[in-house]
């Protein structure tokens, strides 16, 4: 069903051997495997042929000629097409007038060659941070200098730093770039202004969580005489200060995303930008780039306009405090609120009943303390007041990416950043259907509209029954994965044909980008940009490794906070499986560890049954599949690995206990801080 396929096209290198284009990742044992799109098989690399490539970096790789692309074959990397990272987190070592660099981490990297004058005052056993500056071919290490010298407040903060340099992003701005950022004007100019369409007379508010300091979007609403209703949908205009080719530009580009870690935002913008000239703060002008639209009492829009604009907030709201308005109907501005959430009501039902996919995703957050250790975690709800906002940034993001759709420079779509999502993997799709069925949920396979009702279907209907848990978590596995593309398939999950983030030029490069290219087409003055699929790619794979990181910091603080539950026992519910374990998600915490299988053996053999998503007992016949409910020990939590490692504890009939009884149940002290401080991505 795939609408999108890659390949790679070989390159000639001589009459024996070709090239490939790939990502090289090294395993921890040293070897390296060189992933190519079109290829069934990895490229084996071993460790003295990875010339100048490190683990990550997008290689050109040489082959055999004859090497057929259903095998395994061996190459060598002739050449690094791209840098994952050039900053590396490890110790120096300063032996009189010789100082080297190792690194940390699990993946092996080269030692680094430090000249004395580069090491910025770091001593012999430092942690530092240190840049590539060279390696040329004929060196036989890499060369750097060091650029930070990590001076942790305590070993969770060296945590968080590590996971960022591995992630491939800076810790830091260059000094250049902050004095850029800071010489940036605040003034509104009266010759700027005179090129916007002035909204400052009209009601308009930002709604963010408690604690966020950016606020990128802002809703205007106003009464029009014909009835109708104008709504505004206003970002902060970033590209108004942000160029193209700039230093600021290229520094954004590298990180393409801030990145959110449970206790700190690393962002993609200097603060200067994100939290003072862009943050749309209440009683300022500010500089935005707006889809404004006039809208009935039926959701149905009769007209929308978009363009460059200033604007006022009246007021800045929390998510809890539109929600309270919602609930109670009272409050300041609670008509326009109310108006807003029912028309959001209606383009949400709108939006399913034309194919979007209802799938939902349960969202923690730490608590932490002064120091940012965690004391205790809230699941996060979507509210009405969250999905308020939701449908009226899809509603702009949609609208902008209609538009530009029906551009066409000598009859061919012009270069731009949609985003995409393709329609599930027929080799996905097939087993997760015929597992359904076992339920009793059965689906329409004839098109891509009636796979999407089937989904929906199961998805209500399985509300409430023991199977709901792993029914969810497979269907989510079958979807594929959202990226940046030139080629325009539509998005699969929203329902749209048309779609792009225009919503969040603080936090995403590509709402840059297509901010940029709006204004080129408003202006009729199109500047064709042949390298965007380029810059799609990269912000796709910074995205990836984001998510990645992300997940690294949450993990970590996982462990962290489970460390003081070593030996308790907990209910929890099995969220994987796997030929050599299970992992399982605590009820309390929804803290996720394994059940080693080497930990099962004095029960029973286990065999892992691929089409049921299951561990089986071969004598006993216990099976272990992915939303049961079970019984565990904690048993070790290891920060350095950021692992939980859980014990299962086999049900027994004078154990008979209510659901969630654990042996001694802990209580969390009082939250005092919640993280991140700065910048949020909640919104879509």
């Amino acid at each position: 069903m795939s609408k999108k396929q890659q390949g790679n096209s070989p390159q000639k290198k001589s009459s024996q051997t070709q090239i490939l284009k790939g990502k090289l990742d090294i395993s921890r044992s040293g070897m390296g495997f060189v992933m190519v799109e079109g290829q069934e098989k990895d490229i084996m690399v071993k460790p003295n042929d990875f010339g100048k490539a490190f683990h990550g970096d997008t290689v050109r790789v040489e082959i055999p000629k004859h090497a057929g692309f259903g095998k395994r074959v061996e190459g060598k990397v002739i050449d690094v097409a791209e840098r994952k990272q050039t900053e590396f987190v490890g110790n120096v070592e300063v032996n009189g007038n010789i100082a080297f660099f190792v690194a940390g981490g699990e993946k092996p990297v080269p030692d680094f060659y430090i000249p004395i004058e580069k090491l910025n005052g770091a001593a012999n056993g430092d942690r530092v941070v240190v840049k590539l500056t060279r390696w040329d071919k004929n060196d036989k290490k890499p060369q750097g200098e060091v650029i930070t010298v990590i001076k942790a407040e305590d070993e969770g903060d060296l945590a968080m730093k590590e996971i960022i340099i591995q992630a491939g992003f800076p810790l830091k701005f260059e000094d250049e770039i902050l004095k850029i950022a800071a010489a940036l004007p605040d003034t509104i100019s009266r010759e700027e202004t005179k090129k916007r369409k002035d909204c400052r007379d009209i009601l308009t508010f930002t709604i963010d969580p408690a604690d966020a300091k950016d606020f990128d979007d802002a809703i205007s609403i106003r009464n029009l005489d014909n009835g109708n209703y104008e709504i505004g949908v206003h970002i902060a205009d970033v590209s108004h200060f942000v160029t193209p080719d700039s230093p600021l530009d290229k520094a954004a580009y590298a990180r393409a995303t801030s990145v959110y870690l449970p206790d700190r935002v690393n962002p993609m913008l200097p603060e200067r930008i994100s939290n003072e000239l862009c943050s749309l703060r209440p009683n300022e002008d500010k500089y935005t780039f707006s889809v404004i639209f006039q809208i009935n009492n039926r959701a149905e829009i009769k007209h929308k306009w978009i363009g460059r604009t200033i604007i006022h907030s009246n007021h800045r709201f929390t998510y809890e405090e539109v929600q309270e308005t919602i609930e109670t109907r009272d409050g300041l501005h609670f008509k326009p609120l109310l108006l807003l959430n029912d028309l959001a009501k209606k383009f949400r039902k709108e939006r399913f009943d034309n194919g979007a996919i209802n799938f939902s995703s349960t969202e923690v957050k730490f608590q932490l303390d002064e120091k940012g250790k965690p004391v205790g975690i809230v699941v996060k709800e979507s509210k009405d007041a969250h999905k308020l906002i939701e449908e009226f940034m899809l509603l702009a993001n949609r609208t902008v990416a209609e538009y530009v759709s029906k551009i066409k420079i000598n009859k061919e779509p012009i270069p731009f950043p949609y985003r995409i999502h393709d329609t599930p993997d027929d080799e996905k799709l097939a087993p997760f259907v015929a597992f359904a069925r076992k339920f009793g949920y059965t689906f329409n396979m004839k098109d891509e509209n009636q796979v999407a009702a089937s989904f929906n279907k199961l998805l209500k209907d399985v509300q409430g029954k023991p199977e709901q848990h792993v029914l969810e978590q497979l269907g989510i596995r079958t979807m594929a994965k959202a990226v940046y593309t030139t080629e325009n398939i539509g998005h699969y999950g929203l329902g749209f044909e048309n779609y792009c983030h225009f919503t969040s030029p603080i936090r995403r490069y590509p709402d840059v980008l297509v901010h940029r290219v709006l204004q080129q087409c408003l202006d009729k003055n199109v500047k064709i940009d042949k390298k965007m699929e380029e810059k799609c790619k990269h912000c796709s794979d910074r995205e990836r490794s984001a998510m990645e990181a992300e997940r690294a910091g949450n993990k970590y603080k996982q462990v962290e906070y489970m460390q003081q539950f070593i030996g308790d026992e907990f209910e929890a519910v099995v969220s994987g499986v796997s030929t050599f374990g299970f992992w399982t998600e605590t009820v309390a915490h929804k803290c996720e560890g394994l059940v080693s299988i080497r930990d099962l053996v004095d029960y029973d053999e286990f065999r892992l049954d691929e089409t049921d998503y299951c561990l089986v007992g071969q004598r006993t016949g216990t099976r272990f599949r992915i939303g049961d409910k079970v019984m565990i020990k904690v048993v070790s939590a290891n920060l350095a690995k950021r692992q939980l490692d859980y014990h299962w504890i086999p049900s027994k009939p004078d154990r008979a206990a209510p659901a969630g009884k654990v042996k001694k149940t802990p209580a969390a002290p009082a939250a005092k801080k919640a993280a991140p401080k700065k910048q949020t991505k909640n919104k879509k």
